[in-house]
């Protein structure tokens, strides 16, 4: 009984933290992004007007047209829903994919 409250536990506490406290996330570049920035001089709409740098060879991603990309829910206007509930969909996702593995491994070493 006690693992089963952990397991709700842990996974409400995920929920809570992808759902709400994502919204929270800086939005400056991370470290390989402002790697990959550096040599470049950038306008104010962020473009690239100069320089060298490896950010001018990146290109839009394969799944960037995908529901869940670039961290929202595709046709859900309000940012904050959007991200929260791509955060949630994120565990969810994980943590069935994550559980059936579990389940899998410990069914083949009672065989």
């Amino acid at each position: 009984m006690k693992k089963k409250w952990f397991w709700f536990a842990g996974l409400f506490v995920a929920l809570v933290l992808a759902g709400v406290v994502s919204n929270f996330a800086s939005s400056s570049p991370d470290g390989l992004d402002a790697a990959a920035r550096q040599g470049c001089t950038f306008n104010a709409d962020d473009e690239i007007t100069g320089g060298t740098c490896m950010a001018q060879q990146e290109k839009d991603h394969q799944l960037g047209g995908s529901p869940l990309a670039d961290y929202g829910i595709k046709g859900i206007d309000n940012p904050y829903v959007s991200t929260g509930l791509a955060g949630v969909a994120g565990v969810l996702i994980t943590f069935a994919i994550g559980g059936g593995l579990f389940w899998v491994a410990r069914r083949r070493t009672h065989v």
